[in-house]
């Protein structure tokens, strides 16, 4: 049986800036009030700290997804396949790259260099933004075209990402089940039992993965072939490199 979980909202209105890595300086805490306030769901268990909240209504979700379908443009050939094992395989969904000029994204052997961002990819990022608090340089798009397209269990763990900064996933399309399991209890030897976290991404739905989530938890999205329709998947990020500064939220 998978963990049941019961929502709560988050009474706190403190966050944590993302700030640029240097060696004896420590991430600070301050409290900020959020621009467009949301009803948080906060979602925990040991080393999983998640927050969940509906950003978008139907109608803006509708009117969001079909202008990502004008939008944006997916990677083909080899930028289309993933590195495991020493093999290359297609990867099970379409894929694409916005953010700041210069930013590239590494993963499973594959090196995808960030497109300029779209008039809708940029007011979504500052949606996230103004419910947030926090800024985000990059955002990795996922096309689901229904329910067998899919993604394994892995963790955003790669180095260039800013550790202390939260990946915002946003969800647009057909509703889906997003799995974490924690790397203890992964495998057919798993060295300690503890149950999976299963939730359904919502059309219109954020998600934020907060710290040390992606340490200690893996996530899926898994197939389900009884899904016809299909599902945008946008995962902000905050990437750093050399000379990098935060970006300023957007007006």
């Amino acid at each position: 049986m998978k963990r049941a979980l019961t929502g709560k909202e988050s009474p706190s209105k403190k966050i944590k800036v993302c700030e640029e890595e240097e060696e004896d300086e420590e991430e600070t805490s301050i409290a900020a009030e959020f621009s467009h306030p949301l009803p948080w769901r906060k979602i925990e268990a040991e080393g999983l700290d998640l927050d969940y909240a509906q950003l978008f209504s139907k109608d803006e979700a509708d009117r969001l997804f079909k202008q990502l379908e004008e939008e944006v443009e997916y990677f083909t050939g080899e930028k289309a396949q993933v590195k495991v094992f020493g093999k290359l395989y297609s990867v099970p969904r379409k894929q694409a790259t916005y953010g700041e000029p210069g930013l590239m994204y590494s993963f499973s052997g594959v090196h995808l260099l960030a497109r300029p961002w779209t008039p809708t990819l940029e007011h979504i990022r500052n949606t996230v933004t103004s419910a947030t608090g926090r800024s985000f340089n990059f955002v990795l798009v996922n096309r689901y075209k229904d329910g067998h397209d899919h993604m394994g269990e892995h963790r955003d763990d790669e180095k260039e990402l800013d550790p202390g900064c939260p990946i915002a996933s946003v969800s647009l399309g057909a509703a889906r089940d997003f799995v974490f399991r924690h790397r203890d209890a992964r495998g057919p030897k798993q060295r300690r039992h503890i149950e999976p976290v299963k939730l359904e991404l919502a059309h219109g739905s954020l998600l934020l993965m907060n710290q040390p989530t992606n340490t200690y938890w893996y996530h899926s999205l898994p197939a389900r072939k009884k899904i016809l329709t299909p599902r945008i998947n946008l995962t902000f990020r905050l990437i750093i490199c050399q000379g990098h500064k935060d970006p300023k939220p957007s007006q």
